[in-house]
Order: structure tokens, then sequence, then C-alpha cells
């Protein structure tokens, strides 16, 4: 069972995957923002925080059958999920998978793209450092993933950003970025998922093509997207305007067909 958190009383459960090298302890500064009428479930993807390598390669389907296991496990039926960077990948296999377990799906600082040939080459390439020289490829990489224009003032988030990375298993992250390079393209889960469809970006991430991912966005009407002025850590980076949309978006019904 991967390891995982529950706080609050709230009707409505939202549960939260973190992203690639992170764990369940990136939410802290948003927690405190979001509505008293979730309660949150925050859980540790496979290789990462307290939970345990699965294999040579975690694939986003098995990442969200092991989510799965975590909600059978609290009596969870029907959820709110939310996923950023590599979380929303998960959440997309897990819709994929299950359906009609979500009310809502977002995603955070995400794509539903998969990795295009260069992006796979780059990754396939990091396999021997992320082995052999951990430490730096995360202090390489970790600070380009912030709001370049507000480096001096998310100086302390990009350093919380880099302990957090750094306490990561290494196997770990070498099997999920395995599992990354694997993943398909998604878009029929956005044009035919039922449940609401949350999209938050970052006008300067540099992990999400965040233009071409919200243009070839499905017109539908259960679909809802921000662009926020930052970079792709927006947990971090804009904590207060981030739960905010979450509360507005995800606590308010919007039908599933407009009657005009």
């Amino acid at each position: 069972m991967l390891n995982f958190e529950r706080t609050g009383n709230g009707q409505e459960t939202l549960v939260l995957l973190h992203g690639f090298m992170e764990n369940l302890s990136i939410w802290s500064d948003m927690e405190h923002h979001l509505s008293k009428n979730f309660s949150l479930l925050k859980i540790d993807l496979p290789g990462h925080g307290q939970s345990e390598v699965l294999g040579e390669v975690h694939t986003m389907e098995l990442m969200a059958e092991e989510v799965k296991k975590v909600l059978d496990s609290q009596n969870l039926q029907k959820v709110h999920l939310l996923g950023h960077s590599m979380g929303g990948y998960t959440s997309l296999a897990f819709a994929e998978k299950y359906p009609d377990t979500l009310k809502s799906m977002t995603l955070f600082f995400s794509t539903y793209f998969p990795d295009d040939e260069e992006k796979k080459q780059q990754r396939i390439k990091s396999y021997r450092i992320i082995k052999d020289a951990f430490a730096h490829y995360v202090r390489a990489g970790i600070p380009n993933l912030f709001n370049p224009n507000e480096r001096d003032i998310l100086e302390g988030k990009i350093e919380i950003a880099l302990e957090t990375a750094l306490s990561t298993n290494n196997l770990g992250a070498l099997a999920c970025v395995k599992g990354m390079v694997e993943r398909t393209d998604k878009k029929h889960i956005m044009q035919n998922l039922e449940a609401k469809i949350l999209v938050l970006a970052g006008k300067h991430d540099n992990a999400v093509k965040t233009d071409a991912m919200i243009k070839n966005l499905p017109d539908r009407t259960n679909i809802k997207s921000y662009i926020l002025d930052c970079g792709h850590n927006g947990h971090w980076e804009k904590p207060g305007i981030c739960a905010e949309i979450i509360n507005t978006e995800l606590l308010h019904n919007l039908p599933k067909k407009l009657v005009l």
C-alpha cells in the first residue's frame, strides 16, 4: 500500500497526487487555503516519499492502480482527483481505468500530450545520471521549473523543492522516468470524460507546452482552464490563487450539458 495522509472532515474528498521527485509534503502551502468542504487525501506515489519502489518501470497505469488501492482501503467511491505534473499523467491513466470514480479531474501544471521524440531522448539520456549522479541531476533541473522572473522572491521555495527532490529514492525516480517515456496520448480522455475537468497551467512553465496544450483542449462545457503567471510549480509559486480556483471550480455543480 502506498503511503498516504488524510486531513480535514469535509464532505468532498480531494485526492492530491504530487509530481516527479516530490512527495505529499508539497501541498502544505496550499492546504490551509483549500475549502473546509474538502477532506484531503495526500498520497506518496511509488518510489517517492515513504512509498516503496515497485519495479524497474513505474508506468502511469501501474501508479493509477496503486492509487485505486488506497481509495478502496478508505472506502472512497467518488472523489475529486488532482495531479501535479507526473501526478497529472497518473490522473489521466486513472481516469481511463476508473472514470466512474471521478467527480472531477484537475491537471495541475501537467499535460495530456505524450512526450515528443526530443523529450523522450532527453529522458533516456538522463537514466545514467539519475542512477549515478542524482544530486547533480536534481540541482541542475529543479531551479528551471520556477518562473525565471521571480527567482529572487522564490529562493526559499526553490530550496524546499531541492530538498524534497534530493530526499527521493533515485531508483524510484529512475523507474518513474522510464514510465513517463512510455506515456501515450490522452486527449481522448479530455474528449470523453464526463466528470468536470479543470486545467491549471503556467505561463512560464518550461516542462509543459502550455500554449499548445490549452489551444488543443476540446471545446466542452465540463472543461475549464486557467493560465497563471508562474512556472511549473503553482503549489509553491501561487498557492493561494491556485487553491481559490480549485475551491471555486470544484465546489459548484456544472451541468453535463447546457440546455439552450
